[in-house]
């Protein structure tokens, strides 16, 4: 009798032990499951002010999918994210104009490979308070006689652009000199790169501009289409004419490129070291995927699809050509 009640116990026992196990299998295997699923690590972003609204909206919506990556997004302007971008120091670098010969050649030295992908067009937007009556339009002409070197502390009203329009004061407001809208608008509108009077307001921060526009009625100044639309009830459009008839920044004229000189592409840098860990790889996948629709929620002209395609084959080959996809 007592025999039977150890083979009992010692039947029940093993029982237990084959239920407990079978547990921690499934537990173990759910748990497995899950970690596979599961992303971590930090992503360092700077650069361009005009791009962060593109980026800082991918972020957003990459946290949502991948709450354990920690996407840090600045915005020190596009020569400033280089400076940092080319010594290594960040993941990617968002940029309104394309990587200088200067800052490629500090990159090499540095050991510092990239990719450049193109995610959006922008045009530059000229801006006036909305209580100037007089400033339509003007010509690029005019713009280069405001902002050229030379002008510096000689253009200073109004009428000294036009005749017809009034003797004010003319205040200036302006990219920050480290912006590739700054570098962009320079060259496009004074001839040269990173050339222009001193004597203006300037910030890295559009917001900052926006604010000094729509508060000064002599106010003219330059920074991205997107802020203008997104401030559109503060501040007023100036048509540009660069000698075939005055036209306004839409995403129809930046797109069709009627707007000139003042349409641009704009673009993401990737270092090639961080193209190697996961979680870059999976951010700029999910960059390349949400981008034309999150492109047009922030004011932005979305990329063609003949134009998505293209870039995400670029970025494909470039993870199979340089990356270790472990």
């Amino acid at each position: 009798m007592f025999s039977l009640f150890l083979w009992q116990n010692k039947l029940f026992m093993k029982k237990l032990v084959l239920i407990a196990g079978t547990s921690f299998v499934l537990f173990s295997c759910g748990g497995k499951k899950e970690s596979s699923n599961t992303l971590s690590g930090t992503i360092d972003i700077d650069g361009s002010s005009t791009v962060y609204p593109i980026t800082e909206a991918v972020a957003e919506e990459f946290k949502k999918v991948y709450p354990d990556v920690k996407v840090a997004v600045a915005l020190s302007g596009t020569g400033g994210g280089f400076k940092k971008f080319v010594r290594g120091e960040t993941d990617i670098n968002d940029a309104s104009r394309p990587i200088t010969h200067f800052e490629d050649s500090i990159a090499k030295a540095n050991g510092v490979e990239y990719i450049e992908l193109e995610v959006a067009y922008d045009g530059l937007a000229v801006v006036i308070n909305p209580q100037n009556t007089w400033c339509n339009d003007i010509k690029v002409e005019e713009l280069k006689k405001i902002w050229e070197p030379e002008a510096q502390g000689k253009i200073t009203k109004w009428n000294q652009i036009r005749p017809e329009w009034p003797d004010e004061p003319l205040h200036l407001y302006g990219a920050g000199v480290e912006s590739g809208t700054y570098d962009y608008f320079t060259e496009a509108i004074v001839g040269k790169a990173h050339s222009s009077r001193g004597d203006y307001t300037s910030s890295e921060d559009d917001n900052v501009l926006v604010q000094g526009v729509s508060s000064d009625k002599n106010a003219l100044g330059f920074f991205g289409f997107a802020y203008y639309e997104e401030n559109k009830d503060k501040i007023k459009l100036v048509a540009v004419d660069n000698g075939n008839g005055a036209v306004l920044p839409s995403v129809e004229t930046v797109k069709n490129k009627t707007y000139k000189p003042l349409s641009r592409p704009l673009y993401i840098y990737i270092n090639n070291k961080a193209a190697k860990r996961k979680e870059v790889q999976e951010f700029i996948n999910f960059y390349l995927d949400k981008m034309n629709t999150l492109v047009s929620e922030v004011g932005y002209i979305p990329l063609s699809d003949e134009e998505i395609k293209a870039v995400k084959e670029k970025w494909q080959n470039f993870l199979q050509t340089h990356s270790n996809n472990q």
